[in-house]
């Protein structure tokens, strides 16, 4: 690891990593404090059966380059909604779709992490549950022109309902509900890489600050656009879009259930 720095930024942020230290505070706490934008939110794609099928649904067969580096994309720090708030889809979009995630939170500034080892868990304050709300008609149009996505992803970002103290091996079950109803299940231990390896490819000649915001990218079966994709080769009634009133929970064993109401 090149090196990190004392922890700094965001006051409800440090209310939790500074001092005595976030490895000596309690295993969970409240997140994201009041009025909480992180710095920025990077978010990883990082489930191959969620690429295989999402790249499928697009005629698109998988890329052998995902396998060689982990690959993000940048979004919003002003739409972040913690558990409990209303998301609110553009007016332009039909397609409403959840995310199911995991994102880990930066305590501590560093540069240049080593993708080998436990040096991540030195600077992660802690993982919480991350909710990549997608309006998919309108990602779609973005990503034909080979950028993006864009204001398919920038109007909501869910992340709680607490923050967790990171282990060298995170793993658990994740499940989505809609309206009470099971949607998706997947297990958090089937990234295809490391987070040492995700954290690493985010910090290569760049520094990453305190409230910085990790996604792990969607669980497989972690979204609608899978889940219909699935039903429609097999012949199947594909599950409707979200529509205002829906109620969305997201459960991750040891992270707890962030749950939204669609405006």
């Amino acid at each position: 690891m090149a090196g990190c720095r004392r922890p700094v930024g965001d006051r409800g942020l440090r209310r939790l990593v500074v001092g005595r230290g976030w490895r000596r505070r309690p295993v969970t706490a409240a997140f994201p404090p009041a009025g909480f934008r992180p710095p920025s939110i990077r978010d990883f794609y990082a489930f191959e059966a969620h690429v295989a099928t999402a790249r499928g649904a697009r005629g698109l067969e998988m890329d052998p380059g995902w396998y060689e580096q982990p690959v993000f994309y940048f979004s919003n720090p002003a739409a972040v909604l913690g558990h409990g708030d209303v998301v609110r889809f553009p007016s332009s979009s039909k397609e409403w779709d959840y995310e199911l995630e995991v994102a880990a939170v930066i305590g501590l500034e560093c540069r240049d992490l080593l993708a080998d080892g436990d040096a991540w868990l030195d600077v992660v304050a802690g993982f919480t549950i991350m909710n990549d709300w997608s309006a998919r008609d309108l990602q779609r149009v973005e990503m034909r022109q080979g950028l993006g996505p864009a204001k398919g992803k920038d109007f909501a970002t869910s992340l709680g309902p607490v923050l967790v103290r990171p282990t060298p091996s995170p793993a658990g079950t994740m499940v989505a509900r809609v309206n009470g109803v099971q949607r998706s299940w997947g297990e958090l231990g089937d990234l295809h890489f490391t987070w040492g390896q995700l954290l690493a490819h985010a910090s290569r000649d760049t520094v990453l600050v305190p409230g910085d915001v990790i996604g792990s990218g969607t669980v497989g079966t972690g979204c609608l656009l899978e889940l219909r994709a699935v039903a429609e080769a097999e012949g199947r009634e594909p599950l409707p879009w979200l529509r205002s009133g829906d109620v969305v929970e997201l459960e991750v064993d040891g992270i707890g259930v962030l749950a939204n109401t669609v405006g």
